[in-house]
């Protein structure tokens, strides 16, 4: 039986591909998550392995589907192995079974490239991040309360009005309060 697993890592992302390609290949069953790659806990993941049995192929539509680096993926297949469970990718057309050698050295050459292709992803981020400080960008959300508005609470609570009531005011609790306060 091939057994699907798709995955996206955001909710915003879409399956569709993936599971009408796993579809179209003969998944009798699908299962999928919308999260990060890098989470260990799979919820979707984890079902399709349980749910498998001696003989069954897990099929993904691209290696990197299954997870986000070497060590992850081959101890992933090799678990497979040990219950004689296969493992398929479509886009690599990389088929991974205990009897064939020439499939278990192309896993590990493909997923070797698809950790370098992640590694490279990650030092282009951080540069773009370095850059972008570089240019004075901080990133992340901007601040809710300007210099006045913090002046202005300030002057408030010195003159004796409750924390409470200057939170209401700004519609933030009062820890929001005592964060911008703390503030120099």
């Amino acid at each position: 039986m091939f057994i699907g697993y798709a995955r996206v890592s955001t909710g915003l992302q879409n399956l569709d591909l993936q599971l009408n390609a796993l579809t179209d290949y003969g998944c009798e069953k699908t299962f999928h998550d919308k999260m990060s790659g890098t989470k260990k806990q799979r919820p979707g993941l984890e079902e399709a392995i349980l749910y498998a049995r001696e003989g069954d192929t897990i099929v993904v539509w691209r290696l990197d589907r299954l997870g986000r680096n070497m060590q992850d993926l081959i101890q992933l297949v090799n678990e497979l192995n040990e219950r004689s469970v296969a493992f398929h990718s479509l886009q690599e057309n990389l088929t991974m079974d205990k009897s064939n050698a020439t499939g278990q050295l192309m896993f590990h050459l493909f997923a070797a490239f698809a950790e370098f292709e992640r590694n490279l992803i990650e030092e282009r981020l951080a540069a773009g991040r370095t850059a972008a400080r570089a240019r004075g960008r901080l990133g992340g959300r901007p601040e809710k309360f300007g210099k006045k508005d913090i002046e202005m609470m300030r002057s408030l609570i010195t003159n004796g009005t409750p924390i409470k009531d200057v939170a209401e005011k700004w519609g933030v609790s009062r820890t929001t309060i005592y964060r911008y306060l703390e503030k120099k």
